[in-house]
């Protein structure tokens, strides 16, 4: 079968290996859609801070079984799945204290241990998550960008009745502005300098959308939520100036979720922190109760999934896909790569 391995940064090769026995507890998937995600991109630059090469990538998936192991029970062959790309101890304080996704020795697929880029994949059958058959398997690659989303938001302490602000309207915060909506927030503005991605955001139905290089984002604040502001901030770029304006335009005793992953450490005013007593909540990754809900939204149409695919590739053109995301400069969304 063939794997897609990336050698180095901005290379990929394709190998030719056998194909995957399951082993007792594990299941053999399919692999029919990978996501492109941005951490995928900061890999391909070499500029992922966990991830050597080579390393096999595929974190963002769809697949259907194609054999089970031995004592794996609950699951059947063809059904359609997703899966949770987390390796965990067990052992660890997190993971006995039912924090297993920051587990002390995480490895997830397709970073600290290869994905999911080949035409067979064997698996732990409890990462499984199944996924009914009549939902795209483009919709259930994004059962995972979903989830970040989903435990952003359930970090935050929910979002219902609550006027939401959420900074940059990339995959990771279109979904989340999203999933808010879906979840009873308010009102919900989402900001980007990016009129691609604002004119997409407008298209899956945010009310609201700002680009700061064009409007004053506090005065626009205040024009769409009051003297109130924002109940809840979601920062989901990663860069010192949406960190900056988060933390300068929240109101006294907004909570404030750091969803966007930095590249270099930010400089954070602690004192308006201290003063106003904000909430600086970090969030990584997800628990399986979020991909349930992830899943339930979908299943639900209670998100518009369509209009956040950009480009389809095959597999053997994987690299292209890479260089597309390039070539567009900020203006795409979620790029799949198809098996079949």
């Amino acid at each position: 079968m063939k794997q897609a391995v990336m050698v180095s940064p901005g290379k990929i090769e394709f190998r030719e290996i056998d194909k995957p026995t399951p082993g007792p507890g594990e299941i053999l998937m399919a692999t029919k859609r990978i996501g492109v995600c941005g951490s995928d991109i900061h890999v391909f630059h070499g500029k992922h801070p966990y991830t050597s090469y080579p390393v096999v990538q595929g974190h963002e998936v769809s697949g259907v079984i194609a054999a089970l192991g031995e004592g794996v029970e609950g699951l059947a062959v063809g059904e359609q799945i997703t899966f949770m790309p987390q390796l965990t101890c067990g052992e660890c304080y997190p993971c006995k204290h039912g924090m297993y996704h920051i587990c002390e020795n995480l490895k997830v697929y397709g970073f600290q241990t290869n994905g999911s880029g080949q035409e067979y994949f064997p698996l732990p059958a409890e990462l499984v998550i199944k996924v009914p058959d009549n939902i795209p398997l483009d919709h259930a690659a994004m059962i995972e960008p979903v989830s970040v989303g989903v435990h952003a938001i359930r970090r935050g302490g929910g979002v219902e009745g609550k006027r939401v602000l959420v900074l940059g309207a990339g995959t990771i915060g279109n979904l989340t502005a999203q999933v808010a909506l879906a979840q009873g927030a308010r009102d919900l503005i989402i900001t980007d300098i990016s009129p691609y991605k604002l004119d997409k955001a407008r298209k899956v139905g945010i009310p609201h959308t700002i680009n700061p290089n064009e409007t004053d984002l506090e005065t626009a604040l205040l024009e769409a939520f009051g003297p109130e502001r924002a109940d809840l901030i979601l920062e989901c770029v990663g860069v010192q100036p949406t960190i900056t304006a988060a933390v300068n335009i929240a109101r006294k005793g907004t909570t404030i979720v750091v969803v966007g992953v930095f590249g270099e450490k930010p400089t954070v005013d602690l004192g308006l922190v201290q003063d106003r007593e904000l909430s600086l909540v970090g969030t990584l990754m997800y628990q399986q109760v979020d991909y349930e809900i992830a899943l339930d939204l979908i299943v639900g149409g209670k998100l518009n999934l369509d209009e956040m695919i950009t480009a389809h590739f095959p597999f053997e053109q994987y690299l292209e896909a890479y260089h597309a995301i390039e070539a567009a400069k900020g203006d795409s969304l979620k790029v799949m790569i198809s098996m079949d």
